[in-house]
């Protein structure tokens, strides 16, 4: 069935081809992270990530009979929910962006879905909305998401963490969606398993000091201090003050904790210090890194790969669809990402809409190792990191 309807489309684009050459079409998709607020450091690379899949579709001419597409950026905050609905609303009705890659932060990017996305049934794709309440939330088809859920990560921290023997833990968390959802999802596979969380207490993001929230967890105890934070915000100002007042010394980052801010703002005093966030080991991963160096940004920052994947899966499935309007090709992601077909990898674009448009199936497997599961999501692979030398690297994948 799944071929009949590609070839079906293929015809009708072959038959309008004279058409489609004379009025090729400009397609706008909007960018929508946080590229001020709590993850700052991070976002650029997942903006240029998404950009780099744009314009080697646009380059190729291959999509829709020659159409052009152009990225439209908004900043979602990360945290304001109504500022981030706010601009993902312009870009959906003053600039008239087909499809969304972004949100990124779980909390606004809810809000984007219910008060955007949904009333004006526009497409979007997350590359690290991680919250495992997205996963069951209303929204028409439209929704998809190339990070796994954080009831995934959950497993994988206990895993870690167990694999080291460690089975007594404090757990601090940023106090909206995205830490919330983690650090349960964490407790609940982690006491699951054995372990002990002596522990559990948010805290909230952009305060001067953080004493008083080390000095609750110092006082519950536990070999690792587990912070499901963000990097340029209150996780970071936790990590200091637990440093500074020799609460502990050994930490666990999860994924949004994870970026060369890190580094720069900690170096040596994390040694032996560790963690994961989403990545892969793939032959889609290798390549990916090789293009963003050619590009001029690091392709190993923390959801850039899979930020390139959702604006690939986006533009594919457009091409699966014959159309770039989001209430044609949103049946079509799940199509364009899952086998059976011929493997797609990174810089391969081109030759994933050109077999498309022959009607034949492909299976996108990015630069992230792409396999969508369920509501949507990403069946979830992650990259394990740990301290050496003041600065964090791979050292497994699982």
């Amino acid at each position: 069935m799944k071929k009949l309807m590609m070839a079906t489309t293929a015809m009708a684009m072959i038959s309008g081809g004279a058409f489609a050459a004379g009025h090729a079409e400009e397609i706008k998709i909007g960018v929508v992270l946080g590229f001020t607020g709590p993850l700052e450091s991070i976002t650029p690379a997942m903006g240029a990530g998404a950009e780099m899949a744009m314009a080697e579709v646009t380059e190729a001419g291959a999509l829709l009979g020659g159409a052009t597409v152009t990225s439209v950026r908004a900043d979602s905050t990360c945290i304001d929910a109504g500022a981030a609905a706010s601009a993902a609303e312009r870009v959906v009705t003053s600039d008239g962006v087909a499809a969304i890659m972004g949100a990124d932060c779980s909390g606004v990017t809810g809000a984007i879905l219910q008060n955007v996305a949904r009333p004006n049934g526009v497409v979007m794709i997350s590359p690290s909305a991680t919250s495992p309440g997205l996963s069951t939330a209303e929204d028409d088809g439209l929704f998809f998401r190339t990070a796994p859920s954080d009831a995934r990560q959950g497993v994988i921290i206990t895993e870690i963490l167990q694999d080291r023997g460690v089975d007594e833990v404090a757990l601090t968390y940023t106090n909206n969606d995205y830490g919330k959802g983690l650090a349960d999802a964490f407790q609940g596979a982690f006491e699951a398993a054995g372990g002990t969380v002596t522990i559990s207490a948010a805290h909230e993001d952009g305060k001067a000091d953080y004493s008083a929230e080390v000095g609750a967890l110092a006082s519950a105890g536990g070999d690792v201090l587990v912070v499901a934070g963000y990097v340029d915000q209150g996780g970071s100002g936790v990590v200091r003050s637990a440093l500074d007042s020799g609460a502990f010394d050994t930490f666990y980052f999860p994924d949004g904790m994870v970026g060369v801010k890190l580094n720069e703002n900690f170096g040596d005093e994390l040694n032996g210090s560790f963690g994961a966030y989403p990545g892969t080991d793939s032959i889609g991963a290798a390549r990916f890194v090789e293009l963003a160096d050619a590009n001029g940004f690091d392709g190993t920052g923390a959801f850039a790969p899979e930020s390139y994947d959702a604006a690939a899966l986006i533009m594919l499935a457009m091409q699966a669809a014959g159309s770039s309007a989001s209430a044609d090709f949103k049946d079509h992601v799940f199509d364009v990402a899952n086998a059976p077909g011929v493997e797609i990898f990174p810089g391969e674009l081109a030759k994933g809409l050109e077999l498309l448009a022959a009607g034949e199936d492909i299976d996108y497997v990015g630069a992230s190792a792409v396999e969508l599961i369920g509501p949507g999501e990403s069946a979830g692979n992650y990259q394990e990191i740990e301290f050496a030398d003041g600065v964090y690297s791979t050292i497994g994948y699982r």
